[in-house]
C-alpha cells in the first residue's frame, strides 16, 4: 500500500501570500482536498493523509514529523507563488542525498502532468533548500501553482473549475509517478462529447490556430482528457489524439458506461 502525504501549505495564523482578494492558505487547502478526493475516488492501492483538513496552524516541523512518523512513501507540499512572476514551478531538495535521482524522476512526472492539465507557463523543475523537501524522509516535491499577485494567474485561481484542473494534475501526476491503478469501472463511466454545431474544427495540438479536420453535427467522440483551459477558452482531447472546443454552445458532454456508434 503506497502512502501519500499531502501538505496544504500555510494555514491558521499563517495566511501565506495574499493578493487580489485571495489567500494562499485557502487555495492550498482547497487543492489538497480536491487532490485527495480525485485519488480516492478514481485510484486504488494507496492510503492518504493530509497535514491539515481545516484552517489549522501547523509548523513546518510538525508537518514533516507527521509524514515521517507515518512512514509516507511520497510527500507533496502544495503552495501558491508570489513575487511578480507567472506560471508553475516545482522544487525538490538541492542537497546531496542517495535518493536524489529517483526524487527528481518522480517530480518530473508530477510536474509535467500539472503543466499539461493547467496550461500554466512552465517555469521549470527547480531545486532549493526548503524545509518540506529537506526534512522529509521520503521523496518529496513542493509545487508553486501560479502567482497570487499576478492578475491573470489570480483570475484563474478564483475559478473552481481551474482549481479542479490543478488538483487533477497533482492527482494524476502522483498516480502515474507512484504506479497507482485506476479503480475498475471508474465509478463515473466513460465521458463522451456530441457535436451540436453543423460543422466544427478539431485541432492537432492545444492551439486554436493548429486546425486539423472538420467534424459534423451528431458525431460522438470519446474524451480522454477532461476540459482544460486554452487561451481564453477550454478544450477536450478525444481518443484520436485531436483536440476540440469544450464550449457548450458547440458540444454536449455526457457520461455513460456504454454508448453506440462512437467515432473516436
Amino acid at each position: 500500500m503506497t502512502k501519500i502525504f499531502i501538505d496544504a501549505g500555510h494555514g491558521g495564523t499563517d495566511p501565506g501570500a495574499q493578493a487580489n482578494g485571495l489567500r494562499e492558505k485557502d487555495l492550498t487547502l482547497k487543492l489538497a482536498l480536491k487532490t485527495r478526493d480525485i485519488l480516492n475516488n478514481e485510484y486504488e492501492g494507496h492510503s492518504l493523509r493530509l497535514s491539515r483538513t481545516t484552517d489549522a496552524t501547523l509548523s513546518l516541523t510538525e508537518r514533516t514529523n507527521m509524514a515521517n512518523s507515518w512512514g509516507a512513501n511520497y510527500l507533496v507540499s502544495i503552495h501558491i507563488n508570489a513575487g511578480g512572476g507567472t506560471g508553475f514551478e516545482s522544487y525538490t531538495y538541492n542537497g546531496s542525498y542517495a535518493g536524489k535521482p529517483e526524487t527528481n524522476r518522480l517530480r518530473a512526472i508530477v510536474h509535467d502532468k500539472i503543466v499539461n492539465e493547467t496550461a500554466f507557463r512552465d517555469r521549470g523543475k527547480k531545486e532549493e533548500n526548503f524545509h518540506m523537501v529537506r526534512e522529509s524522509n521520503m521523496p518529496a516535491v513542493l509545487t508553486e501553482n501560479g502567482f497570487i499577485d499576478h492578475s491573470s494567474d489570480a483570475e484563474k485561481l478564483k475559478s473552481d473549475a481551474f482549481l479542479n484542473n490543478v488538483a487533477r494534475g497533482h492527482a494524476v501526476g502522483l498516480a502515474n509517478a507512484l504506479g497507482l491503478s485506476k479503480k475498475s469501472g471508474g465509478g463515473t463511466g466513460t465521458q463522451y462529447i456530441e457535436i451540436l454545431a453543423n460543422s466544427l474544427w478539431t485541432y492537432n495540438t492545444p492551439d486554436w490556430n493548429d486546425r486539423a479536420v472538420i467534424v459534423n453535427k451528431g458525431d460522438v467522440y470519446t474524451v480522454i482528457r477532461d476540459k482544460f483551459p486554452v487561451d481564453g477558452g477550454h478544450m477536450y482531447q478525444i481518443k484520436s489524439g485531436l483536440y476540440i472546443t469544450a464550449s457548450p454552445t458547440y458540444v454536449r458532454v455526457y457520461r455513460s458506461s456504454t454508448a453506440g456508434s462512437l467515432i473516436s
